[in-house]
């Protein structure tokens, strides 16, 4: 990377640290904003994943925003172990993935304050909500559909994100041996014939090809490819080195023939591919209002997973890749829907066009740029080893 795009990524850290700092004090008990004026909320699952910028930002400021989340949803925590939707709100529940999220971002919370036993009350009862989440009593972990961050695409059964964040937070957390028993469960293949008769266990590899499935349950399974999951997966090692090798690759060459039939015009993977269309067997009717093909959940372009998918290059050793991506990066978090901005941060771009399309000064856009930059900058992926 020349000197001169480094200088670039120089000017956009600087400038998502002070995204941050922006939201870091909401409308909400104080609580850090989702993003910086649309959504004054503070969303769970957003905040527990900006904790991966915010844990390499060495921002005093930024550091106290998160613990308060933190210990705010440790006192929020329900009865049973779940965590809320909204950190302010006990009350406000129902997602799959805040419990999972919030375990690792304890994890890494301990990891670079040096607190060992950090909330540690709270993380087992977390600990013990998501062994009950097992319908089998065994490993792999199931969900309502879109209770995960798809709030408009559909995720039955044993989803890929979740199952991927349960397999770092129990590496990150020192449970190894459930860790990777969870890993070997995910290891099977998926189910395609039209029935079981020899109940054989279900996983979460796709036959003939290198990546995890979206999903899988019993005898169904979507083999559409999530960016965010597999990313996950080869970022927290549940992915070996050669799987993620020829994940990375595979990516490449599918955005490829995208580029070539107008689906995508810029060099970053959209979250989802093939799109679901119109006619497709998973297509639901109310998708043509919010999730059309190339947009939101179904193929939009979100920085924060571009970042993952970043990371992820860095931990399969693919590093002139992730520097190209990271460059490309810093070119599109420039679009905003506020044209006087000079960051925008945008939540989530179109893929056919490029464009803007959701709320300016994302948290998490900016909190995962960080991460993005520094997993380049050092050719390692903090608080997941090398």
């Amino acid at each position: 990377m020349s000197t001169k795009n480094w200088q670039e990524i120089e000017k956009a850290r600087t400038a998502a640290i002070e995204v941050l700092l922006h939201n870091s004090k909401g409308p909400y008990h104080g609580l850090p904003r989702t993003a910086g004026w649309g959504y004054p909320e503070p969303y769970t699952r957003d905040l527990m994943l900006s904790i991966f910028g915010i844990a390499v930002s060495d921002n005093a400021k930024l550091t106290a925003s998160i613990r308060k989340s933190l210990e705010t949803l440790s006192k929020n925590q329900s009865l049973r172990g779940h965590i809320p939707s909204m950190v302010h709100d006990p009350e406000n529940r129902g997602a799959s993935d805040t419990t999972p999220l919030f375990l690792l971002a304890v994890g890494i919370f301990r990891k670079f304050t040096g607190e060992k036993d950090f909330l540690e009350i709270s993380v087992q009862k977390a600990l013990t909500w998501m062994e009950y989440q097992s319908p089998s009593d065994d490993y792999l972990i199931a969900q309502q559909p879109t209770s995960d961050w798809r709030d408009e695409q559909w995720v039955l059964g044993f989803g890929l994100f979740v199952n991927a964040t349960a397999f770092a937070y129990l590496s990150m957390l020192g449970y190894h041996e459930r860790a990777h028993k969870l890993k070997v469960a995910m290891e099977h293949f998926t189910i395609t014939e039209s029935s079981n008769p020899h109940h054989r266990h279900e996983g979460m590899v796709v036959k003939r090809k290198p990546y995890y499935a979206l999903w899988s349950y019993k005898i169904y399974s979507s083999e559409r490819f999530d960016l965010l999951g597999n990313s996950i997966a080869m970022l927290s090692g549940l992915a070996s080195r050669t799987r993620a090798e020829h994940m990375a690759s595979w990516i490449e060459e599918q955005c490829n023939l995208m580029r070539d039939i107008g689906d995508l015009v810029v060099p970053l993977s959209p979250n989802f591919f093939p799109f679901i269309l119109p006619g497709d067997a998973d297509w639901i009717p109310r998708y043509e209002a919010y999730n059309k093909p190339g947009d939101y959940h179904n193929g939009g372009i979100w920085p924060f997973i571009s970042a993952f998918h970043i990371a992820a290059l860095v931990a399969a050793g693919k590093h002139h890749l992730a520097k190209e991506k990271l460059y490309a990066l810093t070119d599109l978090i420039k679009k905003s829907s506020n044209k006087e901005l000079e960051y925008g941060f945008n939540e989530w771009y179109k893929a056919q066009t490029g464009e803007p399309m959701g709320q300016d000064w994302q948290t998490w856009s900016a909190a995962l740029y960080l991460y993005a930059v520094k997993c380049v900058e050092e050719n390692a992926t903090p608080f997941f080893g090398s």
